[in-house]
């Protein structure tokens, strides 16, 4: 039977949804136990919120002064040894896990399975290729263990509030790597949702014009309660940060309702957003890619068009 090893993702202190999105895809193996491994130098609030996560079976934690920062080099190590008996690690496909897998599956000495999106069988998975334009089947040996890191926006975070999961401290005798230190994190500050998390996404294209008039992107998401993206061409004009980047090389995410406002729909961008559940487009373009997939598409000037939406909703 199989058993499975979820890291969580944290930070300040709370545990990030990607973390019970991994969960849900450990659900689908259909494993025998599914348990959160929480590294960090005070562990217990975030392991309590862990231990709601429905299908959990056991929260472990190692808490060191080394873990109060994410830092792979530190974390795999522990990973590694922490794995031991488990038949799958799986890490959040987000820039946590896609820093951490690779170094926790080359301690094992196993080939990382990456982006899983769908669960086939206990060692066979679906994952993306070609930039989301084709999905393959990939079969793991099931002589070793799986590590592979999970695509948040093709699963639904697991059920929170009706578990109450056992927490056990674990305690890893690991030397760990002195040549890797916490410099500094720079982060933004916004009240708005988070871009990968959000229920609601507007995003921004070239099509907006400039910096200044990326305004009415930020009031319209504020309006209706959003969180804000961008296509990678207006963050190449600088219009906005490149944390706001939507696609391929930017953020994958899968919103309840995703609005492409002066976005043509270039395949990198799309990748980002193919699991979103209705997508609304507008562009004066007519024959912008964005209108082949959007679910709603309104052709006109974003600038006439968005203040009577606001206007439609009083």
């Amino acid at each position: 039977m199989s058993k499975i090893l979820v890291i969580a993702e944290h930070l300040g202190g709370k545990l990030n949804s990607s973390t019970a999105r991994a969960v849900s895809a450990a659900i689908a193996v259909k494993g025998e136990t599914i348990d959160v491994l929480v590294l960090a130098d005070h562990a217990d609030a975030i392991a309590a919120e862990a231990a709601k996560i429905d299908g959990v079976s056991r929260v472990l934690t190692v808490t060191r002064a080394e873990n109060a920062h994410a830092l792979a080099a530190v974390l795999a190590p522990q990973i590694a040894r922490a794995a031991v008996g488990y038949s799958h690690v799986f890490v959040p496909s987000t820039t946590f896990g896609k820093d951490v897998a690779p170094r926790v599956a080359a301690l094992l000495g196993v080939a990382q399975v990456s982006d899983v999106m769908s669960v086939e069988a206990a060692h066979t998975f679906k994952r993306p290729i070609y930039a989301g334009n084709a999905i393959i089947t990939v079969e793991a040996d099931a002589s070793h263990t799986v590590v592979a890191t999970i695509r948040s926006a093709s699963w639904p975070a697991a059920g929170h509030g009706g578990n109450s999961a056992p927490i056990e401290a674990l305690d890893i005798d690991v030397s760990l790597p002195a040549h890797t230190r916490f410099v500094e994190l720079k982060q933004g500050s916004s009240d708005r949702p988070d871009l990968q998390s959000a229920g609601k996404v507007v995003s921004g294209g070239r099509g907006v014009g400039s910096k200044e008039n990326f305004d009415i992107i930020f009031k319209f998401a504020d309006r209706i309660g959003a969180a804000v993206g961008a296509s990678r061409a207006a963050v190449d004009a600088g219009y906005v940060p490149s944390d706001l980047q939507v696609g391929q090389t930017g953020k994958i995410i899968a919103p309840e309702l995703y609005m492409a406002i002066g976005i043509s729909g270039a395949i990198q961008h799309l990748t980002g957003i193919k699991d979103a559940g209705t997508i609304v487009a507008i562009n004066k373009d007519s024959e912008a890619p964005i209108f082949e997939i959007a679910d709603l598409g309104l052709v006109g000037d974003l600038f006439k068009i968005i203040p009577e939406l606001e206007q439609a909703l009083g």
